[in-house]
C-alpha cells in the first residue's frame, strides 16, 4: 500500500540533478554521521563523570542533543524555504561543529552547565543529517522516494559505524595529549562536522528547491508557533500523514531511550569496554540495511512496513532485557533496535512526504523533525531516571509497549484501507 500522492500530474524528469544531489548528500553523510555517532558511546559517561557518578541525570547530554535538533528543525525548514537546502544544511553543520567544540571545553573544565549548552548546539549536526533524507526526496519521483531516502541513509553507515569504532583511539589520543579522555570524540566530531559543511558548500549547486520550484525568497520569516500550527493542520487533514509522523516519532523515542542507557547499563555489569562496539553494531543496524529497506518499503507497502519496523524494534528491546549478563545478546538486541528504527524512519518519512501537498512539504517536514526530536529528547532525559528507579529492564519494556501501540495503529490503518478498496 502506498501513500496518497499529493498530485496526479506527471512528475518532471530531474534525473541528472537528482544524481548530483544524492551524491553530494552521500559524501556529506559520512563525516556528518561520524560526528554524531562518534560521541554516542561517551556522552552519557561524560555526563555521569561531570555529575560525580549520578546515574539519574546521565541522559541529560543525549536529551540536550536531541532537543537541540528539535529546536532547530522548524527554523531550519523555514530558512530553507527562503534560502535553499544548501544554506540551511551548511548552517546546521556549522552550529553542530561549534557545539562539539563547546562540549569538549566543558568536559575538560568540568562544567556541567556548559556541557549542556554544547550538546544543545551539537544537535545542529543531527538536524542536518535528518534533513538530508528530505533533500534526497525533493527531486525524486513518487515511486522512488523511499529508495532515494534509503540510499542517503545507507551511505551514512560508513561514518555512523566508523565513528564509534574510533572512540577508543580518540580517548587514548586525548589522554596522551593531557586532556580528559572522554572529550577526544568531541574534538574529532568538530572536525567531521566542519568537513560535512564544506562538502555541502562546495557541491550542492544548484539548490534542489530552486530546481523543483519550491524555493520562495519572499516566504514568511521564521515564526515557529505559526508554522507548527499550520503544519499540524495539514497533517491532520491527510488520511495517512498522521501515521507517517507517528512511525517516525515512536521509532525515535523507543530507540533513543534504550540506546542512551545501554553504555551505563553495560558499565554496571563491568562491560564498559564493549559499549563502543555495541553502539557501533547498533548504528550499523540503524543505517547498514537502508538500501534493502528502501526497496522493501517500495514493494511491501509503506503502512505494512511500519508494522514490520515496530515488530523488529520490539524484538530488539525484548532481547536486550533477556540478555542480562550475556554480552552477545546485547549486541543482537541493539542491532535489532537500530534496524527497526531504520524501517520506521524510512517508511514514515516516505508516507509523510507523499501524503501532504507539495507547497506545504518543507514546513511539514520541519514540524515532523521537531516533534520527533522533541520526543526523543524527553526519552533520553527520562531514561536515566527510569533506569535508576526501576532498572534497565523497565525502560526497555516501556519501549516495547510503545512500539506495540504503533503496530496496532498501522494494522488498523491497513485494515481500514483494505475495507475501502472492497467497498
Amino acid at each position: 500500500m502506498t501513500a496518497i500522492a499529493a498530485t496526479d500530474a506527471p512528475a518532471p524528469d530531474y534525473s541528472v540533478q537528482q544524481r548530483r544531489t544524492l551524491n553530494t548528500l552521500r559524501l556529506a553523510q559520512v563525516p556528518g554521521q561520524a560526528a554524531v555517532a562518534g560521541v554516542v558511546a561517551v556522552v552519557a559517561l561524560l555526563a555521569k563523570e561531570l555529575l560525580h557518578g549520578n546515574d539519574r541525570l546521565a541522559g541529560t547530554g543525549s536529551a540536550a542533543f536531541t532537543m537541540g535538533a528539535a529546536l532547530l528543525a522548524v527554523p531550519l525548514s523555514a530558512l530553507m524555504k527562503r534560502r535553499g537546502r544548501r544554506y540551511g544544511l551548511m548552517l546546521a553543520f556549522g552550529v553542530g561543529a561549534a557545539g562539539a567544540a563547546i562540549t569538549a571545553v566543558a568536559g575538560q573544565l568540568g562544567v556541567f552547565a556548559l556541557y549542556v549548552v554544547g550538546m544543545l548546539a551539537f544537535g545542529g549536526a543531527q538536524a542536518a543529517t535528518l534533513q538530508g533524507r528530505y533533500v534526497a526526496a525533493d527531486l525524486a519521483r513518487e515511486h522512488d522516494r523511499a529508495k532515494a531516502i534509503a540510499s542517503v541513509v545507507w551511505l551514512g553507515t560508513l561514518g555512523a559505524a566508523f565513528g564509534p569504532l574510533l572512540t577508543p583511539w580518540e580517548r587514548r589520543l586525548a589522554k596522551a595529549a593531557g586532556f580528559n579522555p572522554l572529550i577526544g570524540p568531541f574534538l574529532v566530531a568538530t572536525l567531521f562536522a566542519l568537513l560535512a559543511m564544506s562538502i555541502i558548500s562546495w557541491r550542492m549547486r544548484p539548490d534542489p528547491l530552486a530546481i523543483n520550484g519550491q524555493l520562495d525568497p519572499h516566504a514568511e520569516r521564521i515564526r515557529p508557533l505559526r508554522q507548527v500550527r499550520a503544519s499540524a493542520g495539514v497533517i491532520r487533514s491527510s488520511p495517512l500523514a498522521p501515521l507517517g509522523l507517528a512511525a517516525m516519532v515512536v521509532s525515535q523515542t523507543a530507540m533513543v531511550a534504550v540506546m542512551t542507557m545501554t553504555p551505563p547499563h553495560m558499565a554496571d555489569h563491568s562491560q564498559s569496554d564493549l559499549s563502543a562496539f555495541v553502539i557501533a553494531v547498533h548504528i550499523v543496524g540503524m543505517y547498514g540495511m537502508a538500501p534493502l529497506v528502501g526497496r522493501f518499503v517500495g514493494r511491501f507497502g509503506q503502512v505494512r512496513s511500519v508494522m514490520v519496523g515496530a515488530a523488529v524494534i520490539a524484538s530488539g528491546t525484548v532481547t536486550s532485557v533477556v540478555a542480562g549478563y550475556a554480552p552477545a545478546l546485547i549486541f543482537i538486541g541493539l542491532f535489532l533496535l537500530g534496524f527497526g528504527w531504520n524501517i520506521g524512519l524510512i517508511a514514515g518519512s516516505s508516507i509523510l512526504t507523499g501524503a501532504v501537498p507539495a507547497e506545504s512539504r518543507v514546513e511539514v517536514q520541519g514540524t515532523a523533525d521537531l516533534t520527533m526530536s522533541f520526543c526523543g529528547g524527553i526519552a533520553a532525559f527520562s531514561s536515566g531516571f527510569i533506569k535508576q528507579a526501576w532498572e534497565f529492564h523497565t525502560l526497555a519494556n516501556a519501549a516495547t509497549l510503545l512500539v506495540g501501540l504503533l503496530f496496532v495503529a498501522a494494522y488498523a490503518q491497513s485494515r481500514s484501507a483494505a475495507a475501502k478498496l472492497l467497498a
